[in-house]
């Protein structure tokens, strides 16, 4: 993925489905949170977000979440969270999802949502969701 840097000030950009409830839910309380702003916020779901202009590609993106530190250093899956939580002022859950073996358990709990995130959330089509076709509801 291309090196890109982030606006001053900006400790973490997240890459995220805004057409996903459940990633909006944490999308919005986020936002809130962040009185200092200090998250850069990117919804790849956008009409206008082109994942090539990141040196990657949409379907990278939608795979897992996704987040940029400002010397362009490209982030995923638990560890996104844990920069956005410190940058939102949960710096006591940041540092405790850091936690050897608290931080493999949250990895692996990540993985199976971030496998399963379309089908949760009402938006599977078989092409999304590799089901085997004889698995696949007409």
């Amino acid at each position: 993925m291309e090196e890109r840097i982030l606006p001053a000030g900006k400790d973490v950009e997240v890459f995220f489905d805004g057409e996903c409830p459940l990633c909006m839910r944490e999308i919005r309380m986020l936002r809130r949170r962040d009185r200092e702003e200090r998250i850069q916020f990117t919804d790849i779901a956008a009409p206008t977000f082109d994942a090539a202009a990141y040196g990657t590609t949409q379907a990278d993106l939608m795979a897992r979440i996704r987040g940029r530190l400002p010397d362009g250093t490209w982030i995923q899956g638990v560890e996104v969270f844990r920069r956005l939580y410190a940058a939102a002022g949960f710096r006591v859950i940041a540092a405790i999802m850091g936690v050897p073996g608290i931080s493999h358990l949250l990895g692996l709990a990540y993985r199976v949502f971030a496998a399963n995130r379309l089908r949760l959330t009402g938006r599977c089509t078989p092409a999304s969701c590799d089901l085997p076709p004889a698995r696949r509801a007409a």
